[in-house]
């Protein structure tokens, strides 16, 4: 096999390979897929060296922040799609899902006793880097973290960029030489590796498969669950196989009209991935080698100079340029800032020109002010906000144009902009499907100022915050049938945008 790039690699507790072990352990908790996963790379690598099994671990809390029937039901399908895919491969994968909080506490523990090293996935943001991290400093055994979050690695750059334009420029500059390291589309083809039939009965008494039932979609089991049963499930199927589904649809027949639609609600050419990449069920690395092979791309197209423009660099249609615009450049600098900006979800992060002109006007009159639970039903004056907030309700998500509207209005309807951050964690992470990503706490604090400029004329709340208002929006974008579909009822009344 092709080794994982050094660089993607973290030793996190300087605990030794034990290479008398019963088997390599994969511990997956963010590349939640069996395809091009240099975790799995990695995990199938070691297990080829020292001649051991496999064994998958894929543990599902239910005392997360924000666990819901929403965000459970899209991780347990892709749960099921990892079992059909792992029987296949003669790998023993264990899905576990918890009945109760803390029922998996020492889950990890006990499976790394015998193992010879655990392998886990990166992933910089929600609480998951305090858990790797505090559960490798308990484990005896070389625990390892591969990163596979985007094209760049993590630990390729040393700081934090302040804006797009500055990190495209050194995306440009470093990427040519990252372009051939990708992960293998099927680390299981054409391997040989011993089989392990099952765990010991120990650890399956204490801590027993997923029932099949709640794997496969069946609503009784997901109901007995101590979630919050007030955010539905979507109705969107998450896992592998709907990501593949999705990836081959857009490309034939959205993305032609991407460069020129994608901001219209109406015309909705979004590639509906983002809560694929967010919970792993497809790697960023699939989606822009797809892009790229439907171009008929070769790296002789690629510029000879970083210049940070958004288009030409790569050499492709401009539609193609827009899309790896955004799944490259703005995707990969969330990541970028979450892991090295400490505080990344904290209000005194923000650039310290942001910070001072939101002093500025922190006591400017608001024209409305609104609580947590007007603004989380969509019962604003503003019918295109409530429709914005509406198709968060349901679908789990905001069309992308519409996402900035809709943060921007609850900056200026907060009394505070510490206020306004609170709310919009919590409606982005509670609603969203992909919340709690490093590409949503982009967008979040993009609203704020993060990723931007100093803007004029100052006005008042925003100062010198870029500024958005529903009614420009509605004379650049058709939105009347938006908010005819998505305006969340209220008392038996539909208001209209005019």
């Amino acid at each position: 096999m092709i080794p994982v790039p050094g660089i993607r690699i973290v030793d996190l507790n300087g605990a030794p390979l034990r290479a008398e072990g019963s088997y390599v352990l994969y511990w997956m908790i963010a590349a939640r897929r069996s395809t091009w996963n240099f975790a799995l790379d990695r995990a199938v690598s070691l297990a080829l060296e020292l001649n051991r099994p496999l064994v998958v671990l894929e543990a599902l809390r239910v005392g997360y922040p924000w666990a819901s029937d929403r965000l459970h039901r899209f991780i347990l399908d892709g749960m099921a799609d990892n079992l059909r895919s792992f029987e296949k491969r003669r790998v023993l994968y264990h899905p576990y899902v918890e009945a109760e909080p803390e029922d998996g506490k020492g889950l990890l523990r006990a499976l790394a006793e015998k193992a010879c090293v655990v392998v886990t996935d990166a992933f910089p943001a929600f609480f998951l880097p305090r858990m790797t991290a505090a559960a490798a400093s308990r484990l005896k055994v070389r625990t390892e973290e591969v990163d596979g979050n985007g094209l760049l690695p993590l630990d390729d750059a040393e700081r934090a960029f302040p804006t797009a334009y500055v990190f495209r420029r050194y995306l440009q500059k470093r990427l040519r030489d990252r372009l051939s390291e990708r992960p293998k589309r099927d680390p299981l083809a054409g391997i040989s590796l011993p089989f392990l039939q099952t765990l010991p009965s120990k650890i399956l008494q204490r801590w027993p498969r997923a029932d099949g039932r709640l794997l496969e979609g069946d609503p009784a089991p997901l109901a007995r669950l101590p979630l919050d049963h007030s955010v539905p499930v979507s109705g969107q199927r998450g896992g592998s196989r709907r990501a593949e589904e999705i990836l081959a649809a857009f490309l034939s027949e959205l993305l032609d009209r991407y460069a020129a639609e994608h901001n219209q609600p109406e015309a909705d050419v979004s590639s509906g991935l983002s809560p694929y990449l967010h919970f792993g069920h497809i790697s960023s690395h699939e989606v822009v080698h797809r892009v790229l092979d439907r171009e008929g791309w070769s790296m002789e197209r690629l510029a000879s100079k970083a210049t940070g423009s958004r288009s030409g660099w790569w050499g492709v249609g401009e539609a193609a340029e827009a899309f790896l615009d955004q799944v490259i450049t703005w995707r990969e600098l969330g990541f970028n800032t979450c892991s090295h900006l400490q505080g990344y979800d904290r209000y005194e992060t923000l650039p310290a020109w942001a910070l001072e002109t939101l002093a500025e006007h922190r006591k400017d009159p608001r024209p409305y002010t609104y609580d947590l639970a007007t603004f989380r039903d969509g019962r604003t004056h503003d019918p295109l906000w409530n429709a914005a907030q509406g198709q968060l309700l349901r679908e789990g998500r905001i069309h992308n144009y519409l996402r900035m509207l809709w943060g921007k209005k609850i900056l200026e309807w907060t009394s505070t902009p510490e206020e306004a951050l609170e709310v919009l964690v919590e409606l982005n992470n509670r609603y969203a499907l992909d919340g709690r990503d490093p590409n949503s706490y982009s967008g979040i604090f993009w609203v704020l100022g993060r990723h931007d400029r100093a803007w004029g004329p100052e006005r008042p709340i925003f100062g010198k915050v870029r500024y958005m208002s529903s009614e420009n929006t509605a004379r650049k974008v058709r939105v009347r049938e938006y908010v005819r579909k998505y305006t969340p009822p209220l008392e038996g009344h539909r208001p209209s945008f005019t």
